[in-house]
């Protein structure tokens, strides 16, 4: 009789397991079943852009192309100084992974230059946006900033023509026009006409319209050249010629400037653009690398 209680027991234990095991298997029936439901919410991440750091800024510039956008500095005598002048002025930064810069400057007799080189690497805070796609819409925001005039015909147009199309506007968005501080400075009638009209020398009538601040091809992903003529307080004529262009998730911006030391000479902008676009497509092949 005991014998018997007992196969009865293990009976009993073996149907408790049994039912267990069914609820079990009931239960991760269910949950198995929600997993497509889950999966097809699932939120996809943008992937990173293609950079995760960033050059040095005052070490991308190299000592010919410096001899070619600062004469003055091979007028340098004095050594230690002309290397000061080599090495450049790195710029304020918190983090060297997301933003670098660099300035030079150099005086010699015939002008002063300014070379700015920036730096920007973006990143997306939003995991549906890609780093690329949040550089895109930045550096729509800075070329419409920038107010570049709708092109022109190839041929060169009239000077006052010119001067209206030529309008743009600094970095910081405020209007400007190469036409309208020159006019007001007071030089020769040639140079007069030259400056209103944003042209690259002082003899000629009207802007080439290549020479127009412009979007650019073949340069990065995208960009623009800016063009403007300034009186610098009411004499001496200063051109800022600005690059910028972006790569992937890297915005790049080149500002190249030169002041006259002689009054009434006007910096020839078709130099200057050259020399800023040859900057520019240096550092867009060293980001390619």
């Amino acid at each position: 009789m005991q014998r018997k209680a007992y196969v009865s027991g293990v009976a009993a234990l073996l149907a408790a397991l049994l039912a267990g095991c069914t609820g079990s298997s009931d239960s991760g029936g269910s949950t198995d079943d929600s997993n497509p439901d889950d999966s097809g919410t699932a939120t996809v991440t943008a992937e990173p852009g293609r950079y995760a750091t960033l050059p040095e800024a005052c070490g991308v510039v190299d000592q010919d192309t410096l001899d070619a956008l600062l004469p003055g500095i091979r007028q340098l005598t004095d050594e230690e100084q002309r290397e000061k002048a080599y090495e450049g002025t790195p710029t304020l930064t918190y983090d060297t992974d997301r933003k670098v810069g660099c300035r030079w400057k150099v005086e010699s007799a015939d002008a002063t230059n300014h070379l700015f080189v920036d730096f920007a690497r973006v990143v997306s805070y939003d995991t549906a946006v890609s780093d690329d796609s949040e550089a895109e819409r930045l550096f729509a925001t800075q070329q419409e900033a920038a107010d570049l005039p709708e092109p022109t015909s190839s041929g060169a147009t009239a000077s006052g023509e010119s001067a209206e199309g030529t309008s743009s506007a600094d970095p910081s968005g405020s209007p400007s026009s190469s036409a309208s501080p020159s006019a007001s400075s007071p030089t020769s009638s040639a140079s007069s006409s030259s400056s209103a009209s944003g042209s690259a020398g002082p003899t000629d009538g009207a802007t080439p319209a290549e020479l127009q601040p412009r979007v650019l091809e073949d340069l990065g992903d995208e960009a623009f050249l800016d063009d403007e003529l300034s009186s610098a307080g009411s004499t001496a004529e200063q051109r800022k010629v600005t690059v910028a262009f972006r790569t992937s998730n890297v915005i790049v911006r080149i500002v190249y400037e030169e002041q006259s030391a002689t009054v009434g000479t006007v910096p020839d902008s078709e130099e200057l653009q050259d020399r800023a676009l040859n900057l520019a497509s240096q550092l867009a092949d060293e980001l390619a690398e």
